[in-house]
């Protein structure tokens, strides 16, 4: 049988900066996977509210039209990055592959920016709030130090120097850009529709609707032109949550690392290459 990572111990002892790959690593792997998703995806729908990235979004047709593939192919690039490490010949290949997209459209530094600081704390606050555990402040840093270091190979100016700092940029980001647009309300619903697909047959997915809004805050909301949840409402999802996190807490930790990238992704049912990473047209363009 094999022994648990004694995961407090080892992080304690971790630099956040230094080590901040491992530390990232046992967080979203062998601590929080699920949660870990989850977040992430809620950390996409912060992204939306932004005008100029749903707009983008929305004109491609990346999560419109070709929602599921789009949805993949982002969770095989950070599940790459973070399961091989930034500094790993992998990571590096699927970061080189991530900028070759990015790089056909008109992108922002600002944008770019603010996408990153939702990886870093979209995770914090889901696992502050709903986790089996709070994060240690070692695994906060951590994940600062890794999606900076990313950033910094994406080659994204400006990024702030403290954890402090950077959430106070996308705080203040937020508060600047968040729009209600109707870019943002198809590329939202299209991704909410996707979201529910995975756990519901079509017919219920209006009747859980309500669940998914009670796990975004107001401006979000506000963002997608979605209704406000009722309190009794979040009350409702958050009690399941916390629930959900009590039993966590009693159940066997986890001794292995759930792998994301071992799964199989509906849009590369046979497995996937770098090569096979990005939207239709760009592949075929770069395979002429």
């Amino acid at each position: 049988m094999k022994k648990r990572i004694n995961v407090e111990r080892e992080i304690a002892r971790l630099d956040p900066q230094k080590d901040c790959q491992r530390i990232a690593f046992l967080t979203s792997y062998l601590e929080f996977p699920w949660d870990m998703t989850r977040a992430l995806e809620l950390a996409l729908f912060r992204t939306f509210a932004v005008p100029s990235i749903a707009e983008l979004l929305d004109k491609t047709g990346e999560f419109t039209v070709a929602t599921q593939r789009r949805y993949d192919d982002t969770a095989v690039i950070v599940n790459e990055i973070l399961e091989n490490g930034h500094e790993s010949e992998r990571g590096e290949t699927f970061i080189k592959r991530m900028n070759r997209i990015h790089g056909n459209y008109n992108i922002s530094n600002d944008d770019f920016l603010y996408t990153l600081s939702t990886f870093i704390y979209e995770p914090v606050r889901w696992l502050d709030k709903f986790g089996w555990r709070k994060l240690y402040p070692n695994e906060r840093l951590g994940l600062f130090y890794f999606w900076r270091a990313v950033g910094e190979r994406m080659r994204i100016e400006n990024i702030p120097e403290t954890y402090e700092a950077f959430e106070a940029w996308s705080l203040e980001y937020e508060e600047k850009t968040f729009a209600n647009t109707d870019a943002t309300v198809r590329v939202a619903n299209s991704t909410r529709d996707l979201l529910l697909s995975f756990y519901l047959p079509r017919p219920l997915w209006k009747s859980a609707e309500p669940l998914v809004y009670a796990l975004m805050d107001t401006p979000l909301l506000k963002a997608m032109n979605y209704p406000l949840p009722s309190e009794r409402m979040r009350s409702v999802v958050e009690t399941i949550m916390r629930l959900r996190a009590r039993v966590m807490r009693m159940l066997p930790h986890r001794k292995t690392p759930k792998l994301l990238t071992l799964e199989e992704f509906p849009s590369h049912p046979g497995g996937y290459s770098v090569d096979d990473i990005g939207p239709k047209t760009l592949r075929e363009k770069w395979s002429r």
